[in-house]
């Protein structure tokens, strides 16, 4: 390992001389020819966009980035910005509390910094929502810290490149001192973008590309013949089943009902149709106590969603109103207003089962 790693030096200047070749434009990177122009990164749009790109591919996330730098051009401006418009803002994107913890480190940048995000990775640590990867890809990327940055891409890379035998996650320490050793002092920030645009375009999860990579000469795993079996995995767990019902209501001009989950725990804070607890309990029903007033429910159907931690089955409830109630802690939504709220993918979901035009009446 030692003697493969003496390459290192040499590596990370194949890897750069490549990266400036072949970089990928993203509404948030400084290019290497714009860099030459003198262009520096906004630690405000890197940081963004790193929180958004947090187990999200990049094409999901460029309406939205383009979305938050119209609505909040600065950080300040998030900071100021109503919570609920955040929410709203971020809602398709999943994850929420990525969402809820972007408003308060915004808030603390304004309040605590004047508006100017700290240049290291202790000083950006002690912010809240940011974790050791955000930390060092805004370090090295809007700083130029020699920060080692390892994300999902630049796992891959540095497995196969030194045949890491250790399961991910148990790796990731190991993987780390490794591209540590790699980051070069000078352009430590493009060094990070070239080794995940490497794993995303290069070296792939299926079929890499190994003659066009410019570390293929170093790769122990492609010496061994089997890249694709790097980096390797401890054995998945299946995901426990959770359980509930959902209750979807439209009053007699089409608005639906709605109302706000508690600002804590999953989805906090987020839109959503009145449902009934989720559990891992089949015989749990209390689908009668759930229910946010009297109506005429019927059945329509199930929905399935995958969270991170759980597989989620909802049974969904339909109906229709003549009189809207106004007894519950909820509100009626307009159709045509409907895409605008902060509803999670699954509440739209639930909707969508029930009310199957509900969202196209708002897009036309």
């Amino acid at each position: 390992m030692m003697q493969h790693t003496d390459n290192a030096a040499d590596a990370a200047r194949r890897l750069l001389s490549w990266y400036d070749r072949h970089h990928r434009d993203l509404p948030w990177r400084i290019s290497p020819p714009m860099a030459r122009d003198g262009v520096v990164a906004d630690p405000y749009h890197i940081w963004l966009s790193e929180v958004m790109l947090q187990q999200t591919t990049v094409q999901a996330v460029k309406p939205y980035f383009h979305k938050f730098l119209t609505l909040w051009p600065k950080v300040t401006d998030l900071a100021s910005a109503d919570t609920e418009e955040v929410m709203k803002a971020w809602a398709g994107l999943g994850y929420y509390a990525r969402a809820r913890n972007l408003k308060k480190c915004a808030e603390a940048v304004a309040r605590d910094h004047g508006g100017v995000f700290p240049d290291t990775e202790e000083g950006l640590k002690a912010l809240p929502g940011i974790g050791d990867y955000t930390a060092a890809a805004v370090s090295a990327i809007a700083f130029n810290r020699q920060s080692a940055v390892l994300d999902g891409n630049v796992e891959r890379v540095i497995s196969r490149l030194y045949a890491i035998e250790t399961p991910l996650p148990s790796a990731k320490p190991e993987m780390r001192a490794l591209v540590a050793r790699m980051t070069p002092a000078d352009r430590p920030g493009d060094f990070a973008q070239g080794m995940m645009d490497l794993g995303a375009t290069i070296c792939t999860p299926k079929r890499p590309a190994c003659a066009l990579c410019p570390l293929n000469a170093d790769c122990l795993a492609l010496k061994m013949a089997d890249p694709e079996t790097f980096p390797r995995k401890a054995a998945k767990k299946d995901k426990p089943l959770r359980v509930g019902a959902a209750f979807v209501a439209s009053g007699p001009d089409g608005a639906v009902y709605l109302r706000k989950r508690a600002e804590t725990g999953l989805l906090g804070g987020m839109t959503e149709v009145p449902g009934t607890a989720w559990t891992s309990r089949i015989d749990g029903d209390n689908t009668i106590e759930a229910q946010p007033f009297a109506a005429a429910w019927e059945p329509c159907g199930t929905i399935t969603h995958v969270f991170t931690h759980f597989e989620l089955r909802l049974s969904v409830y339909r109906a229709n109103v003549a009189i809207r109630d106004k007894s519950g802690n909820g509100w009626w939504e307009p159709l045509a207003s409907l895409e605008a709220q902060a509803l999670p993918t699954v509440m739209k979901k639930a909707i969508a089962q029930a009310i199957p035009h509900a969202f196209k009446a708002g897009t036309n």
